[in-house]
């Protein structure tokens, strides 16, 4: 049985819920433990009957060390925050014998079982955001990339997810600061710092705006199988993450600031995306008094001009207009 935990509220729910029906369709044995970081997205969620699934609503979790610092951390913050928490939290009540976190914008390609093959008989397991050279950011950001990380629950996961909490909830903000950044920096010394870390090698493992453009991706036999293109080494792709993708209320999408292919387009966001728009229809039969994508006002100000060029010249001007890209 392999075990996740995830957390997200209702500006998120189709994200989450597109992760929970990807993973129902890779991963035959497994348990999902959801945190609905809101009322109303529990209630929604608990309506939808989720096979396979264990929902927590935050009257539940929280505890009193995380309601103390809530009112220091934006929305952001606070999921960062209780990370963790979220993981600690499924191993001690729930007593399972390991626990992998995913974050919500994600979505599954193929089985993770490789994954969990890899990991072996350690009790850890971190993935790397493998960045393509220009989009090296691991100095502020992290080597690691808290998105799918995993712990056994004996005295190695344990030792490790505990100093983890602790550090999250000293400090955890989405700024640079004495090398921290987050929830994500904590990570870079665990080689050095816990026994029986493992860091992933699939490199169908943690695919992303940031590393995609080293891979050439096809479809073979129902897969979607990626290429290296320095090695020319081949893999399943296992998920993809949706980091950064945003819903504006005038119809746009943005999908990062990174050059993102027409084989990138084709292979995952624009399927990603026709399937979020049919969670929201789903959704919305149940509830329909706010946006489940998580919509928001696009920015505007005297840049946005000056942006539009810039990012235009460097090929990452990557908004649309949300029906045009679906349509093509």
């Amino acid at each position: 049985m392999y075990n996740f935990c995830t957390l997200f509220d209702t500006h998120y729910l189709t994200r989450g819920l597109a992760l929970y029906y990807s993973l129902k369709n890779n991963c035959d044995n497994y348990h999902l433990y959801i945190f609905a970081f809101n009322d109303k997205c529990y209630e929604i969620l608990e309506k939808l009957n989720l096979e396979n699934v264990t929902l927590i609503p935050l009257s539940e979790f929280e505890s009193p060390e995380l309601l103390k610092v809530k009112p220091t951390r934006s929305i952001a913050e606070y999921c960062w925050t209780c990370t963790s928490s979220t993981i600690l939290y499924v191993l001690e009540k729930f007593n399972v014998e390991s626990c992998t976190y995913l974050d919500s914008d994600m979505c599954f390609y193929s089985s993770p079982q490789p994954i969990f093959n890899e990991l072996g008989s350690d009790s850890i397991l971190i993935t790397e955001h493998r960045y393509s050279p220009k989009y090296n950011k691991e100095i502020r950001a992290g080597k690691y990339c808290v998105q799918f990380v995993t712990f056994r629950n004996n005295e190695y996961g344990l030792k490790a997810l505990k100093w983890w909490k602790d550090r999250c909830i000293e400090w955890c903000y989405a700024k640079y600061e004495d090398g921290k950044f987050g929830d994500q920096l904590y990570l870079n010394d665990w080689l050095e710092r816990f026994e029986r870390v493992h860091v992933l090698q699939h490199l169908g493992g943690g695919l992303a705006a940031w590393n995609v453009q080293q891979y050439k991706f096809s479809e073979e036999n129902g897969k979607i199988v990626g290429t290296e293109e320095s090695t020319g080494k081949k893999f399943d792709a296992i998920f993809y993450h949706f980091h950064y993708l945003r819903f504006f209320n005038n119809g746009e999408i943005e999908l990062g600031r990174r050059i993102l292919t027409e084989n990138i387009f084709s292979t995952f966001y624009r399927p990603y995306i026709r399937y979020l728009d049919e969670i929201k229809l789903k959704v919305e039969t149940i509830n329909n008094s706010f946006d489940p994508h998580g919509s928001t006002t696009k920015p505007l100000n005297w840049k946005a001009p000056i942006l539009y060029i810039y990012r235009n010249l460097k090929g990452v001007y990557n908004i649309f207009d949300k029906q045009k890209f679906l349509e093509s």
